[in-house]
């Protein structure tokens, strides 16, 4: 049975001819076990400091995109604390799967009052579309004909000004050595179909565990810290960053701009072991 016949209903969210304002919170690796770690942090803590640090800031947006890797071990644990603990910001939540997550698992333990299903955002004059790359027991990406086929029917019926697809695993080459071939394997494929649509602004994804901001023609490609540990950009092999958790905040514009800057945990000291070499 395919994974989307129950998840195809779409979410509306009104903002009233402002910018649609949207923070994406992307792989914290919870764990089952409360102080569970990643690289000697932990990752429960990290997130709430992430959710903390978003109601110092009073930061009130409209939409808040899950980019995957929301759990670590799959354990229906890490997914109903991801879920209670995300209400507190008492504003919706779309998701999609990474590597690490079950899909099915995520299904049945992430849908609540402010949690949905959606993979489809109507939100002021944008759609945001949230596509499914993951594989199961794989740390690369696919979206596969599935998704392709939902990407393109997206297109075919927008009514939007202005697209702005989001998945889990980098499509582009970020120029660090040890995580190209951990990437999206139809990259070209997905490109193919970004390319004849003139409604796409921007590309969003996580995975990466480091900030990417940069343009392919008129398509703005955007990657974004993770709310766990980071990964040293340009690195060869596998390497922590002693950067901070982090997230990001976009703001959709109504003229199809996207305003965006990434946001740092600044008031928590974070340990990570750096002699790890993998995780």
């Amino acid at each position: 049975m395919t994974r989307w016949k129950q998840e195809q209903e779409e979410l509306n969210i009104q903002v009233d001819g402002r910018p649609a304002k949207i923070i994406q919170i992307t792989d914290p690796h919870i764990f089952k076990a409360k102080k569970g770690s990643l690289l000697g942090l932990e990752t429960r803590k990290s997130l709430e400091a992430i959710l903390d640090n978003i109601q110092r800031q009073e930061i009130n947006a409209d939409l808040i995109l899950a980019t995957g890797d929301i759990s670590h071990d799959q354990s229906p644990e890490s997914y109903q604390y991801f879920a209670q603990t995300m209400d507190v910001l008492e504003t919706p939540i779309c998701w999609i799967p990474g590597n690490h997550d079950d899909v099915f698992q995520m299904s049945e333990l992430l849908n609540s009052e402010y949690i949905s299903r959606a993979k489809k955002i109507n939100i002021g004059d944008w759609q945001i579309v949230l596509l499914d790359s993951s594989l199961t027991d794989q740390v690369y990406g696919r979206l596969g004909r599935e998704q392709r086929t939902f990407l393109q029917k997206s297109i075919q019926s927008l009514t939007s000004k202005y697209l702005l697809p989001v998945l889990h695993h980098h499509p582009v080459d970020i120029q660090c050595q040890w995580l190209e071939p951990l990437g999206l394997e139809d990259a070209e494929e997905l490109f193919e179909i970004l390319d004849s649509c003139s409604s796409v602004r921007g590309l969003l994804w996580g995975h990466i565990h480091q900030m990417y901001d940069q343009y392919r023609g008129k398509i703005r490609m955007l990657a974004t810290p993770s709310s766990s540990i980071q990964f040293k950009p340009l690195s060869k092999e596998f390497a922590a960053d002693s950067e901070s958790p982090g997230y990001r905040i976009l703001e959709l514009d109504t003229d199809g701009k996207i305003e965006t800057q990434v946001k740092r945990i600044k008031h928590i000291e974070f340990t990570v072991d750096y002699t790890v070499k993998g995780y």
